[in-house]
């Protein structure tokens, strides 16, 4: 009886309990969470990088990997979105129409254009060729199908990572300033906004950036992806490395940092950001103190010139597996592009290289030539700004990171669209009361255009601000397509250059139906702007989305929607510049195709789509946009073989490091092997160069990789067409790698007379770091 009495006393009990703790689970698992990561650098030799639109740009070799990170977000029983964050200059309508077809293929409709994004850091470093429209690919020869290969294969690989490793999770946002990491590169412009609407910010560019912190139930955090607003032109255009620029280099640093601390760390454990995120020393069970013993090893040690390679030999994954549990998540971090449109990374201003003083400031330029106007620092040269531009964006990302609290609970929706931005008619408010409608324009460039930026000046005649043209170039440029008076009205004060928008031969040579996309998690709201949205013009939009907001779902959340800008999301338009910056006629409003409404018809989209998110509410698909692959021209020729001196074998050394070297941490090591083209194996997943340490006796451990921010593969040959060619191998030693006996090994395939592709390998002499 007694018995009896306490299981009728302790059953309601346990019930509640377990009631209680189910409750917390679901709390702590509101969602479905899965990231996913994948190589996309393409092919680092004979390719124009995409960004400054320099002939002279080629890719010669890897200053750091480009990926593609994915996360996917669902509802347990619901819906689901896609985000992709892509190291490349932006995304690709074509690359974006043919990954949504193999997922069709792969998943049925679980994912299509209306829950997927994919999105471009807009980095000026990446390989171009790969946009199917014309005027986006003439400096790279016409189409790359490498380059194209490999973004839509990484992308298709990074997602299908990112599905396979949906578990239960919980996200949460954090918000933080980050003041210098970016300035405004055209202030005349942002100065042309009203006094008032300026008077409401601090800055005269955004300094906001909005982290997600993903955390899987079982192994608890798993990635972040954030939002900040600043240019990828770290690097110059004279730069010839494939470069994830600062964004890449962030996302490295992070992601490094996490790996490193994970094996160390307890759960509990507060974050600590480092400088340089140590690898090697992680890796090594040991570390080497004794000067004599290294050089005893180095003696006995024995390296290989050159001999033949499997392909696994060269998996960069080798270096970084071994940093984390093999059964555990790799995690992921994106630094993802805003409304950076008008914000350039080079923060000490824009000066004249002859003669040392500040640029003009309405035109810039220096003695009316805007070719001698360029943005510095803030380090003494393209690789370190790049680093400590990543460095900040790093360090911010991970303060957010470890403070994030705000948890998101709620739907996962979407809503996309096509629209005709050539002749979008857009209801506006007139300054006198009431409303008019203004139409768009078919796609046009300016004068300015051509102009260039601080971060990448244009040639000729050209500068920013003008807005009368000249008859030269005016002619010229007309006998592509003039511009007819009824388009040379809606683009005023625009003077035309270039009428893309009524090109059509041999294709399309500008977009004019563009994807208009809104994505949301909970109280985050994500919209994907397929061009470059300047600072003012991205507060409008979110303002404008916010609004509607809060009139529609103020009773769904406590508290506000974190609104975010995706630029160069799905497609390439160029720029988003507002009414009153446009008038100005800076590179931005030059590059503003669609008119002076440009803004004015995104707010006017947008708002329609948030209406019809938070009111249940379907919308028209709109009209499909073209694909045009089958008409895409390449004039890039093939390699056709490789060669190499007599008597000397693919990987033999042409400049070793000389016998019983002794290096200390900051010095640079440099070896050159003969080579071959890096477009024969583009070493997807791998590396085409390696530090190893010495481990024992005779094990050769990898510690660094072309992955590396200190590491850098360059390739070159003797004369433009040669089939004979090098591969330098710099290394940086950090100041974190341990003591030890290194070497440096070089990784390729040899494409020979008959089309044979077969891969090589070749290890410079064992060196000491002490």
């Amino acid at each position: 009886m007694m018995g009896r009495r306490i299981r009728m006393i302790w059953f309601p009990m346990l019930m509640l309990l377990l009631v209680e703790n189910s409750e917390g689970v679901i709390s702590a698992s509101n969602y479905l969470v899965g990231l996913g990561s994948y190589d996309i650098t393409g092919p680092a030799a004979d390719i124009n990088m995409m960004g400054f639109a320099k002939m002279y740009q080629i890719a010669s070799g890897i200053h750091m990997r480009l990926r593609a990170r994915t996360f996917i977000v669902a509802e347990p029983q619901g819906k689901r979105v896609v985000f992709v964050n892509i190291d490349a200059c932006m995304a690709s309508q074509i690359v974006t129409i043919k990954v949504l077809e193999r997922l069709k293929a792969r998943y049925g409709n679980l994912y299509t254009k209306d829950n997927v994004a994919i999105s471009a850091t807009h980095t000026h470093a990446a390989p171009g060729g790969y946009l199917q429209y014309f005027v986006y690919i003439v400096t790279s020869f016409g189409f790359v199908r490498q380059s194209f290969d490999a973004l839509v294969d990484g992308i298709e690989q990074s997602i299908i990572q990112a599905h396979d490793n949906l578990q239960p999770g919980s996200i949460y946002v954090n918000k933080g300033e980050l003041l210098d990491a970016g300035v405004n590169r055209s202030p005349s412009a942002y100065l042309n906004n009203p006094a008032d609407e300026r008077s409401r910010y601090k800055h005269d560019v955004d300094k906001d950036m909005t982290l997600l912190k993903f955390v899987d139930d079982k192994w608890g955090p798993v990635g972040s992806f954030n939002w900040f607003a600043t240019h990828g032109t770290s690097m110059s255009r004279t730069n010839r490395l494939i470069s994830g620029d600062n964004k890449g280099a962030a996302a490295r640093f992070m992601e490094d940092w996490f790996a490193q601390d994970i094996s160390v760390r307890k759960p509990s454990d507060a974050f600590k950001a480092k400088e340089n995120p140590p690898r090697v020393s992680n890796i090594i069970p040991f570390v080497h103190e004794n000067h004599c013993e290294l050089q005893e090893l180095n003696a006995s040690s024995r390296s290989s010139s050159s001999k033949p390679a499997t392909r696994f030999m060269s998996l960069a994954r080798r270096v970084r597996s071994a940093l984390r549990q093999v059964d555990r998540p790799a995690f992921v971090s994106a630094f993802c592009q805003n409304n950076g449109g008008d914000v350039s990374p080079n923060l000490l201003g824009a000066f004249c290289i002859d003669t040392g003083s500040p640029c003009d400031f309405n035109h810039s330029t220096c003695g009316g030539k805007n070719a001698l106007c360029f943005g510095r620092g803030p380090g003494p040269d393209e690789f370190e700004s790049t680093r400590i531009i990543g460095d900040r964006q790093f360090k911010k990302a991970v303060e957010l990171f470890n403070t994030a609290s705000e948890q998101l609970k709620g739907k996962v929706d979407y809503r996309h669209t096509y629209v005709d931005f050539s002749k979008l008619e857009v209801t506006i408010s007139k300054q006198g009361g009431g409303n008019e409608v203004v139409k768009t324009c078919p796609a046009a460039m300016g004068f300015s255009f051509a102009a260039g930026t601080t971060d990448g000046p244009g040639s000729f005649d050209f500068k920013q601000g003008d807005v009368k043209g000249n008859a030269f170039w005016r002619w010229l440029f007309s006998l592509l397509k003039k511009p007819n008076k009824e388009q040379v009205d809606c683009q005023r004060p625009k003077p035309i250059l270039l009428n893309t928008g009524e090109v059509k031969q041999p294709y399309d040579w500008s977009p004019a139906i563009l994807p208009v996309q809104i994505l949301r998690i909970g109280q985050l709201v994500i919209l994907s702007v397929p061009g470059e949205v300047t600072t003012m013009a991205g507060r409008r939009l979110r303002d404008a989305v916010q609004t509607v907001l809060t009139t529609k779902a103020s009773k769904e959340i406590d508290g506000n929607f974190h609104v975010v800008i995706a630029g160069l999301t799905n497609a390439y338009s160029q720029y988003v510049t507002t009414f009153e910056e446009y008038q100005i006629q800076r590179y931005e409003g030059a590059s503003t195709l669609y008119g002076p409404h440009t803004l004015n018809a995104y707010i006017q989209e947008f708002k329609k789509l948030a209406v019809a998110l938070f009111s249940g509410q379907s919308v028209q698909s709109g009209p499909g946009p073209p694909d045009l692959l089958d008409k895409q021209i390449g004039l890039l020729p093939p390699v056709l073989m490789d060669a190499t001196p007599p008597g000397v074998k693919f990987g033999h050394i042409k400049t070793d490091i000389p016998n019983n070297s002794t290096f200390k941490r900051g010095d640079n090591v440099i070896v050159v092997f003969w080579s071959a083209s890096p477009r024969n194996d583009l070493m997807t997943e791998g590396t085409f160069a390696l530090v190893e340490i010495l481990q024992g006796k005779d094990t050769w451990v990898p510690g660094y990789d072309d992955d590396d921010f200190c590491l850098r593969f360059i390739w070159s040959r003797p004369a433009k067409l040669c089939p004979i060619s090098h591969a330098t191998i710099e290394w940086r030693i950090p100041e974190t790698a341990a003591s030890g006996v290194y070497r440096i090994s070089h990784f390729g395939s040899a494409k020979s007379l008959l089309g044979s592709i077969k891969p090589f390998t070749g290890s410079s002499s064992a060196f000491v770091v002490t």
